[in-house]
């Protein structure tokens, strides 16, 4: 494992934005939380709230990071022959930036999975000399044979299993449909690699599946998105792997425990995307379940938490739920560590002006997550030909991109629908649309913009 300094140990944090009261009769109670992660050698800011150190046996950077590269080598990437040659490009960009000591491999993907650097199910461990001799592995791929992206993923997660570290990280390019397996095999790889190994995956071109991409990623709590240009990627790549070397601490998992009586509703990521993690709960003792955030450098991230309470009467309190930060069991039998923690409570009053206030973080993520769900009904009404339905839903996202500031998402819409007025949602959709302009928008869509506290 990588030696630290003290300075450079990871803090964080974990803070609670909501509106505790509750009418007579309330029972749902709503709260953004924000965790924040500092001091990991890459700022001098002061860590928020209640801090507390992360332990440095869990992995750093260097020698306790691995990173398997999964590129397409099918035959749809001779189509342009530029295609081929910035991917190989963008790969030997990405291996530049590795950090000396970090271990790593190449992965050519066709409807079979290769690693053809170093070779023999084995990791290299970045240095000058290996970095060459990957980028001269890269020169040899060649485009040729089909797709199946589950064939690539299970190799990556034999790969990088086979390291002692923490951070276990796996970038992968496609630029077509996964049309050698099928979408049950595909799910089954992604079931048995979640929790084992994050993974970004970018779609090149606009030949490749939207939704494919996205579950890749979600599935294995990375980033999706589109370089549709190809020239593109090697920037793409040399910034998804310096975001990579960032990473301090791995398999954190936001912990929810619940008094008797609590429902759960849901627990959802809201920033810097949208994703739920409802359905990925484990359980971890007494009404407590876990939660997985992937690995973590210098950032920060807001949750939304929703459980529903027992009624109570007028002046009466309750926690709600319990909000802690965790580390794993280390694999010598180390007990779990709490990171930070934060409390949601519920307070019942007749004072209708406190119980009808919203709290304004959790409007703010409520938009936002309405703002991803209705730009994904209106590319799907649009593609199944109800341009009614498609122009109320994408109507809809340009007015709630237009309320929370969302300027982003707002220029990608405007290149789907011609905008009359924004806060009113009116739009007409646009009779021609370029492939890689809707494409974009469906693949960013998720993306949000943090509430301004």
């Amino acid at each position: 494992m990588a030696n630290f300094s003290k300075s450079d140990v990871p803090q964080f944090s974990v803070e609670v934005y909501q509106n505790a009261y509750l009418p007579q009769g309330g029972r749902e109670v709503n709260a953004i939380v924000t965790v924040t992660s500092t001091g990991g050698g890459t700022t001098g800011r002061v860590p928020l709230g209640n801090a507390v150190p992360a332990p440095r046996d869990s992995a750093g950077p260097g020698p306790g990071a691995a990173v398997v590269l999964m590129v397409d080598c099918s035959g749809s990437m001779d189509y342009p022959p530029t295609k081929m040659r910035n991917a190989r490009d963008a790969t030997a960009a990405a291996i530049d930036t590795l950090r000396d000591g970090t271990r790593f491999a190449v992965v050519a993907g066709t409807h079979v999975a290769k690693d053809v650097y170093p070779g023999a199910g084995q990791l290299a461990t970045a240095d000058p000399r290996t970095k060459a001799q990957a980028k001269e592995a890269l020169r040899r791929l060649s485009p040729g044979g089909g797709t199946a992206v589950g064939t690539w993923l299970r190799l990556t997660d034999r790969l990088l299993g086979s390291a002692d570290v923490g951070i276990r990280h796996g970038i992968l390019l496609t630029d077509g449909r996964n049309e050698h397996e099928s979408p049950e095999d595909l799910r089954a790889a992604l079931e048995s690699c979640a929790g084992r190994f994050t993974c970004d995956a970018r779609g090149v071109g606009t030949d490749w599946e939207v939704k494919e991409v996205t579950a890749i990623a979600s599935a294995l709590l990375g980033t999706a998105d589109i370089v549709a240009d190809p020239a593109g990627l090697a920037g793409d790549f040399t910034r998804m792997m310096e975001n990579v070397m960032g990473k301090e601490v791995a398999d954190v998992a936001l912990r929810l425990w619940t008094p008797v009586g609590v429902e759960i509703a849901f627990v959802k990521q809201v920033a810097p995307t949208v994703a739920d993690l409802t359905g990925r709960r484990t359980e971890s003792g007494p009404r407590a379940g876990d939660y997985p955030t992937g690995s973590w450098g210098d950032e920060s991230r807001d949750y939304h938490v929703c459980v529903r309470v027992p009624e109570a009467g007028i002046g009466q309190e309750m926690l709600a739920a319990r909000v802690s930060l965790i580390l794993p069991p280390t694999a010598d039998g180390g007990a779990p560590q709490t990171l930070s923690q934060g409390l949601v409570r519920a307070v019942w009053t007749d004072d209708m002006t406190a119980s009808t206030s919203i709290n304004p973080q959790v409007a703010h993520y409520t938009g936002q997550a309405e703002l991803a769900q209705v730009i994904q009904q209106g590319l799907d009404a649009r593609k199944s030909g109800d341009f009614d339905g498609a122009t109320a839903k994408l109507g809809r996202a340009v007015q709630l991109a237009s309320a929370s500031g969302n300027a982003d998402t707002a220029k990608l819409l405007s290149k789907v629908v011609d905008v009359v007025d924004a806060a009113t949602g009116t739009v007409r959709l646009k009779a021609r649309v370029a492939e890689a302009d809707e494409m974009t928008l469906e693949t960013r869509s998720t993306k949000t913009v943090r509430v301004k506290k």
